[in-house]
């Protein structure tokens, strides 16, 4: 890979920029330093005693003044016991960012590996390597936390829901699906936090919870934005990721967002926190706010009177930690005026340095058990670097391939103009909460490894606003064997506080991508950088651009993998994890309308592939290949019974199930080994190797609000030309055959579900096992 001087972004404020520079380094331990002679007297420092006596005993060595200090992320040392202060704001989204005061780059320690911005990745739908790649970014951080670089509380992954096709944030989550999202924020959580037990190789925090999705459209942003959210939508579709993150992935900690839910801010909803996230789903963590979350619903929204209601408001509701000074101004205030009781903020504290002792930041002498062998040799390793190819080669989409005209080669293309305001990006592709890459490769570099090169911008930027380059750029296509132009988005365009106004591509692209192709002497390819979709109805349906590839933000060696993609050295076999609707979509299609599902009669479309079923410019789950795959189910039932516990023996048929027929509560079934098996023969026909993703979609019997399809399985094969692998697919029936009815109860449709995969379709019925009544 190319090297370039590593710099931090110029976009960070002068006020970040500072809080950077201040913050203080961390170094393992963060209290019970052996050299300090006052450990050895301390319960907490003893590591043969349980955690939970360890954390009581700390808890109770504290002044109120103290504790008040625990409860913010800049959190106060407490020198007479031993105890540094320690910054719990770090990120790794997909990589070790330095977005945060808690970790910064320089010294032994000039960058890190930048993965493919989140969305990227997720079109791979290969949770192995979300996996693997959290085990690297762990690694990474590991290494800088040994370094006195950065703290062990990483607050990623971001899990939202893709809802909306404008929103600047889109790109950081894993897509619209609720599946896909669940699934990428467990095995990415694993990844991160590791598989030693109770211990934590570094603490990750599902965000933002929950049904937080605009950040500013309209005239409307995050912080006064109240989500009218049905209890459908809430658990059908909000709610599965971060249940996901907290029960399958372990989760060390969930952030509460800055909106409102149904009229309360989420980070002073008891409901929400203490109900859902710490109650049914027993998270064993701690609840972070988004930055200043406390102040903006007190100060911004006015839920509270006062700022010691606020705080006290939050902690009651289960929050433990503030992202910003809230809670260590107001806290002790609200104690005093008997709205809050010192109980609570102990309460907040179990939760935070429990966390704190299972990372081993109270364990004084290192050990084997946590990873201090790691440091700078560690970081922006070959392999590391490897990794984040092979991720980006992975999640590339191929859209379209007239004739087919990809793969491109050397000795046919001698000379490729290479022309677009992406082509020679480099910080472009790693998209937003991102580090400092360990270094590039560009398009235009990656094209270069491969053939002669003419390259011309074309626009001086995504913004596109003139055309006094094109002359140039239509010149070099006229001049190539073939064109690749690279177009679309960056963080101008879409970002954390900045959504879009609409889908088509920025400015005067569009005009520049017709020229050229109309210029070109060989294939025109249109190769797209954006986090969310681009409506390119124009390219699709012109028969002079001969391709059209997807290739998200693809991190540091997005040239390379976009080059290895181009010229046949990967066969490409992303699947785009959100629907790409056509700019006619929005049309009567506010932002802030929360609704999943479609309603006629308002002229209200529907949200993602589940619920809407109108035109669209690529699908949920497209993608095609250099290779042709084809799929046979080899064995399958074709009955399943659905047994009920001993008490429960029947079915539901009330005006309240979902389906038109009959259904019957999740609670109600023997859910745990009800799963359904399938055998699928995957047959490469093509005359390429290639990796072939496996979706498998079902419908359920029909009723209102059931989704017109939802994914309930994917996986990841490699076929090599002329061969076939047979895939094992497994489908809890309680978790993804079920459906949610308005009153927010999941349901079991009894009946005909549809399994789809490809072309194909197989009917299960589901019976169950005994007749009678539940009542709702």
């Amino acid at each position: 890979m190319s090297k370039i001087n590593i710099s931090l972004p110029s976009s960070l404020s002068l006020l970040f920029l500072i809080l950077l520079a201040g913050a203080s380094a961390s170094h393992p331990p963060l209290a019970c330093n052996p050299g300090d002679s006052k450990s050895k007297d301390f319960a907490f420092c003893r590591t043969s005693l349980p955690v939970v006596e360890r954390v009581r005993d700390l808890i109770g060595r504290l002044t109120l003044q103290e504790k008040v200090k625990l409860l913010v992320n800049n959190a106060a040392g407490v020198p007479r016991l031993g105890m540094r202060g320690y910054e719990w704001w770090s990120e790794a989204l997909h990589g070790v960012s330095n977005v945060g005061p808690g970790t910064k780059f320089g010294g032994d320690f000039p960058g890190a590996t930048s993965f493919p911005q989140v969305i990227s990745t997720a079109a791979s739908f290969n949770a192995s390597l979300w996996e693997q790649i959290g085990r690297v970014v762990s690694d990474e951080a590991r290494a800088m936390y040994n370094g006195g670089m950065a703290g062990l509380t990483f607050w990623s992954p971001n899990v939202n829901i893709f809802r909306d096709p404008r929103w600047g944030r889109g790109q950081e989550t894993p897509g619209e699906d609720p599946v896909l999202a669940g699934n990428y924020a467990a095995s990415y959580v694993r990844g991160l936090q590791g598989n030693d037990g109770d211990r934590l190789k570094i603490a990750a925090c599902c965000k933002h919870y929950t049904a937080y999705d605009l950040d500013n459209w309209s005239g409307v942003d995050r912080f006064h934005f109240n989500a009218r959210v049905s209890k459908q939508d809430i658990e059908d579709t909000f709610n599965i990721p971060f249940r996901e993150c907290v029960l399958e992935g372990k989760v060390a900690s969930v952030m509460c967002s800055y909106n409102q839910v149904n009229g309360i801010p989420t980070c002073a909803d008891p409901k929400l926190l203490r109900g859902t996230i710490r109650g049914s789903w027993r998270l064993n963590g701690y609840i972070v706010s988004d930055c200043d979350s406390v102040g903006v619903f007190y100060d911004t929204q006015h839920y509270t009177s006062t700022p010691e209601e606020a705080a006290a408001a939050a902690i009651k509701a289960g929050l433990d930690l503030d992202c910003g000074p809230f809670l260590a101004i107001h806290t002790e205030d609200a104690i005093k005026r008997g709205i809050l009781r010192e109980a609570d903020v102990d309460g907040a504290l179990v939760n935070t340095v429990t966390v704190q002792m299972r990372l081993g930041m109270f364990d004084g002498e290192p050990s084997a058990h946590r990873y201090e062998n790691l440091g700078p040799r560690d970081v922006c390793t070959p392999a590391h670097q490897e990794l984040a190819l092979e991720a980006a080669r992975q999640g590339i989409v191929l859209l379209k391939n007239q004739g087919p005209s990809l793969p491109l080669s050397p000795h046919r293309h001698r000379t490729v103009a290479v022309i677009g305001p992406n082509s020679n990006v480099t910080v472009t592709m790693i998209g937003n909460y991102a580090g400092v890459a360990c270094g590039y490769t560009t398009p235009l570099q990656g094209i270069g490894r491969y053939t002669d090169t003419i390259h011309q911008q074309g626009c001086n930027d995504v913004d596109c606003t003139t055309d006094h380059l094109f002359g140039a750029a239509t010149d070099a296509a006229r001049a190539a064997d073939a064109t690749v132009l690279v177009m679309g988005l960056d963080q101008s365009i879409e970002a954390e506080f900045k959504d879009r106004d609409g889908l088509l591509l920025p400015g005067r692209q569009q005009e520049l991508v017709s020229k050229v192709s109309m210029a070109s002497k060989g294939p025109t390819i249109l190769v797209l950088m954006s986090g969310g979709p681009i409506d390119v109805s124009f390219a699709k349906n012109d028969p002079r651009i001969a391709a059209i590839v997807w290739a998200g933000y693809p991190g540091q060696a997005g040239g390379a993998a976009i080059a290895d993609v181009l010229f046949g050295t990967h066969n490409p076999g992303g699947k785009l994890p959100m629907t790409w609707y056509p700019q006619d979509y929005l049309t009567e299609l506010p932002m802030t309308t929360m609704d999943m599902r479609s309603n006629p009669l308002k002229r209200y479309p529907g949200r993602t592939y589940r619920f809407y079923n109108g035109p669209t410019v690529y699908p949920f789950g497209y993608g095609i290949s250099y290779s042709n795959f084809v799929h046979t189910i080899t064995a399958a039932p074709t009955v399943v019974a659905v047994p009920l516990h001993g008490h429960h023996n029947g079915l539901n048929t009330t005006a309240s199930s979902t389906t038109s027929g009959k259904s019957i509560r999740v609670t109600h079934a023997k859910c745990n080994k009800l799963s359904i098996g399938l055998r699928v023969n995957v047959r490469n026909v093509g005359s390429r190797d290639g990796s072939h993703t496996l979706l498998v979609f079902s419908t359920p019997p029909g009723g209102h609000g059931s989704p017109h399809k939802q994914l309930v399985a994917f996986e990841k094969v490699h076929v090599a030309a002329g061969a076939q692998q047979r895939v094992h697919v497994n489908i809890h029936v309680c978790k993804y055959l079920s459906v949610v009815d308005r009153s927010g109860i999941r349901r079991i449709p009894m009946g005909q579900h549809s399994l789809h995969i490809g072309d194909i379709r197989h009917s299960i019925s589901l019976q169950a096992a005994a007749l009678g009544v539940i009542k709702s």
